[in-house]
């Protein structure tokens, strides 16, 4: 695999704790920006990224349209507002909800493998639907790494199901094991 420039990362239900617990074990300084899309209420406020922020050593912040691409840190997404990953930048629409979601981790993934290809790695964890699925099976189409959170240690285990029923999955880890494999793929 080609070293990652950009890891995308989706979470649903029961996200909160899962972020907390893969981005919290980053390293300071962790080279390679990333992008999280978690479904939450339209009427969520930025106090998320704060509380999501104190749990990390990685500078955490909600996307702003046009926000240039820049790690370390991790850009988080706004609540109704999808997230689109283009080269070296982040964009925001507000076009209709995809597998009633917007955020949707779909259109996330999806425009990380056109704006990046093999250069993306992908983490899909705990949630209620199947969104995310059909991202991670155009990631690995375009030569990207994807990594789904285990089944069994998901507060909510439909969405990692879906995306390993649906994509060919490189690793499935359970929850506290996901940090890990992030820095050994960005040392390589």
């Amino acid at each position: 695999m080609t070293r990652p420039e950009i890891i995308v990362v989706g979470a649903s239900a029961g996200g909160l704790r899962a972020l907390e617990s893969v981005l919290g074990r980053l390293p300071q300084g962790f080279p390679v920006p990333i992008v999280a899309v978690q479904h939450r209420a339209r009427e969520s406020t930025d106090a998320y990224a704060q509380v999501l922020g104190n749990a990390m050593l990685l500078p955490v912040r909600e996307i702003e349209d046009e926000d240039p691409l820049r790690g370390p840190g991790v850009y988080l997404a706004p609540p109704d507002y999808h997230v689109l990953v283009e080269p070296g930048r982040l964009a925001l629409n507000v076009d209709d909800p995809v597998s009633f979601s917007r955020p949707s981790i779909d259109v996330l993934f999806e425009s990380a493998a056109d704006a990046y290809g093999a250069r993306v790695l992908a983490v899909l964890l705990t949630g209620a639907n199947a969104d995310g699925a059909r991202g991670l099976v155009r990631i690995k189409e375009a030569g990207g790494y994807a990594i789904v959170q285990d089944p069994h240690t998901a507060e909510s285990p439909e969405m990692p199901a879906a995306g390993i029923a649906m994509a060919p999955i490189d690793r499935v880890l359970p929850l506290e094991e996901i940090a890990g494999e992030l820095v050994r793929r960005i040392a390589s």
